[in-house]
């Protein structure tokens, strides 16, 4: 007891304002301090419940005093301070630059090459606030964030940058319809674009993961050398997909028919539609039958099954696509468009199409301009498509974006009919799965086309 109390005797009460003191350099430099304290602090930091970063306290005390003065002030005068007017208004600018601009800062890519882009307007002080401000509560306006009207700056700030500078990044602004916006905003901002799964739900992510990624990993040892168009680095897609399909039945979805390219075919096959892996193999080893024989490749072939969920059965359709790329699109869209009619009224909500995207593909190829166009037609559309990108980063061999297209995102096509863009973290299924509810959500209540950039590698 005596040996605990000497190693803990140098934070008795007299030392509590140097120790202050040393901490307070710490959190503005941590190298300004000795060796020792640093270790000392970086420890107290990692302990469980700490806080995730502490922030310097003297700015908020200062806040506090200013805050007391200001009040007094205005009290005395019998009027407004028209500097926290000032103030106000540039929370409000800030909350809106988060708005436009937060997905530029958003930790969207696994491998950490995507510089941040135009995150100057994030910063408080771009706005005229300061870290004496950080205690001050501000307006943040009707609905925000779960129903807070009024909070300190420093909750303001740490809330916008979890809703949208984290594993998810957002872009709806340039939507013109305001309730549209508002439903994007307060889904997203109202949940701070965290999951919430409960123990069975992560499991069965982790199910999902394991089994897309073990596919991947035999056909790899082996099939060596053989065509399959692997979706490693991107297994999260069919953590995505499938999660899609157990799903979309609640919302009183009946067929799903799914478009995609070559890439992460065979996976989809076996793990979500349920091929059973000995015939995938046969394929490989050529020993498969064929009694109606087209001569095609196995990352061509098409399937279709009924998938059971919690909310019955859901019949899933993968369409069969002869190579060239994404030409397979539009032929989707017709299928359900006459699926659709068949069932009559309500068939719209009934069957959703789904569109699985290579990144360069989507942006690069003008068969998805021509569907995109035709998306809201009364003639053509299906009542809003989900397009899930799986951005590898390569596209078609070039990863250098410089070469690869002229817009920030190889999403920007979708900007044409104010389509959404969820941008996602690939590394983090979770947070794939948390984009796929709100785009089905997003889906259901405006009948409008959705797309999510999932962000992996190759």
């Amino acid at each position: 007891m005596m040996e605990d109390k000497l190693n803990f005797s140098y934070l008795f009460g007299s030392n509590a304002p140097y120790i202050e003191e040393l901490y307070e350099n710490f959190l503005n430099d941590p190298n300004s301090v000795d060796d020792k304290w640093k270790q000392y602090f970086s420890d107290l930091a990692a302990q469980p419940g700490a806080a995730e970063r502490d922030v310097p306290h003297r700015p908020i005390q200062e806040s506090f005093a200013n805050l007391a003065k200001n009040r007094a002030t205005a009290a005395i005068s019998g009027g407004l301070d028209e500097s926290m007017m000032k103030k106000q208004v540039g929370v409000l600018r800030m909350m809106s630059a988060y708005r436009i601009q937060g997905v530029g800062a958003a930790q969207l890519d696994p491998l950490q090459r995507m510089p941040p882009r135009n995150i100057d307007a994030l910063d408080p002080k771009f706005h005229g606030l300061d870290a004496a401000d950080m205690a001050v509560q501000f307006s943040v306006g009707e609905g925000d964030f779960a129903g807070s009207d009024k909070m300190t700056l420093s909750d303001i700030v740490s809330k916008l940058k979890q809703t949208y500078c984290g594993h998810i990044g957002i872009e709806y602004m340039y939507i013109a319809n305001t309730e549209e916006r508002r439903w994007i905003r307060n889904y997203f901002e109202g949940s701070l674009s965290t999951p919430k799964f409960d123990v069975d739900e992560k499991r069965y992510i982790l199910k999902q993961l394991t089994a897309a990624e073990t596919l991947e990993r035999y056909l790899h040892t082996k099939y060596v050398g053989q065509k399959r168009f692997s979706v490693e680095g991107g297994e999260s897609s069919i953590v995505g997909l499938n999660y899609l399909i157990q799903n979309a039945g609640k919302d009183g979805i009946e067929e799903v028919i799914i478009g995609m390219a070559h890439r992460g075919r065979l996976n989809v096959l076996v793990n979500t539609l349920g091929k059973k892996p000995g015939d995938l193999f046969a394929e490989f080893e050529g020993r498969a039958a064929a009694t109606l024989p087209s001569g095609d490749v196995k990352y061509h072939m098409g399937f279709s099954s009924d998938i059971a969920t919690p909310n019955g059965a859901v019949h899933v359709t993968l369409a069969f696509n002869p190579s060239h790329l994404e030409i397979v699109n539009p032929v989707v869209e017709g299928s359900t468009r006459a699926k659709q009619r068949r069932r009559g009224e309500g068939g719209q909500n009934q069957v959703l199409p789904v569109l699985i995207h290579g990144d360069s593909a989507f942006i690069g190829l003008g068969v998805n301009q021509a569907t995109f166009n035709l998306s809201k037609t009364r003639g053509y559309t299906t009542g809003g498509t989900i397009h899930l990108v799986i951005n590898n980063q390569i596209g078609f061999t070039t990863s250098d974006t410089r070469d690869v297209r002229s817009t920030v995102y190889c999403t920007d096509i979708a900007k044409m009919v104010e389509a959404p863009v969820f941008h996602v973290n690939g590394d983090d299924p979770e947070a794939v799965c948390f984009v796929v509810q709100a785009a089905l959500d997003y889906r259901k209540q405006f009948n409008k086309d959705v797309v999510i950039d999932l962000v992996c590698y190759r």
